[in-house]
């Protein structure tokens, strides 16, 4: 099929072979990934304090009858000011893990999706010598200036990174690393045909129908 292409300074059309990702995209599988990714970010160490916590004293303020008032045991009730806080967040842990095969499917199903939406560009991206923001900026601006891009690559590029983490909406990956959430929420996809070929390797199926 053919897929958008970036080369020498233009965009274009290029044969790619997607039928490694299946055409198949598997929505629950990759809810669940999604939710994993942003359940494990979480640190889980919100605290409350309960009446067992906060300062006071257990003694009775006032006798229980014959005052005219609401009963009550003491300053540390939940409906008192300065109270304790009843059923509050207490430190958790949030992770949980999906098989390592459930997260291949989930990966191959984002990349899938966005092969179809044709939200993948296989880019032959310009070597950096040094870091250079004006040069990163002149590529994506080739390439629409998207308000999110995920650049893919076969092999980590140090200065390829260094000049664009200062722009909001870029991120960088490279194809051993990549997951699922990377791809649902990296917007446009800008990927080298070696990290393609990474990742038909990774996660793609088998020519046999299997999954890898």
């Amino acid at each position: 099929m053919k897929i958008q292409s970036y080369k020498g300074g233009k965009l274009g059309q290029s044969e790619f072979d997607a039928a490694p990702f299946g055409g198949r995209v598997l929505h629950r599988t990759l809810k669940e990934a999604v939710i994993m990714h942003e359940r494990n970010q979480r640190q889980g160490t919100v605290y409350t304090r309960g009446r067992e916590a906060v300062a006071g004293s257990h003694k009775k303020p006032w006798k229980q009858k014959h005052t005219g008032r609401a009963r009550a045991g003491d300053r540390k009730s939940p409906i008192w000011r300065g109270g304790g806080t009843v059923f509050g967040p207490k430190p958790r842990d949030w992770s949980f893990h999906m098989p390592a095969k459930a997260r291949r499917v989930a990966l191959r199903s984002a990349i899938a999706g966005k092969i179809a939406d044709g939200e993948v560009v296989l880019a032959d991206l310009p070597s950096f010598e040094k870091p250079s923001s004006k040069a990163a900026r002149k590529w994506l601006g080739d390439l629409g200036s998207p308000r999110r891009t995920l650049v893919v690559l076969d092999k980590p590029d140090t200065n390829l990174w260094r000049s664009v983490r200062n722009f909001p909406g870029v991120v960088v990956r490279t194809a051993a690393e990549l997951c699922a959430y990377d791809v649902v929420a990296g917007g446009l996809i800008v990927a080298e045909r070696g990290a393609l070929n990474a990742l038909a390797a990774r996660v793609g199926v088998q020519v046999d129908g299997g999954a890898a």
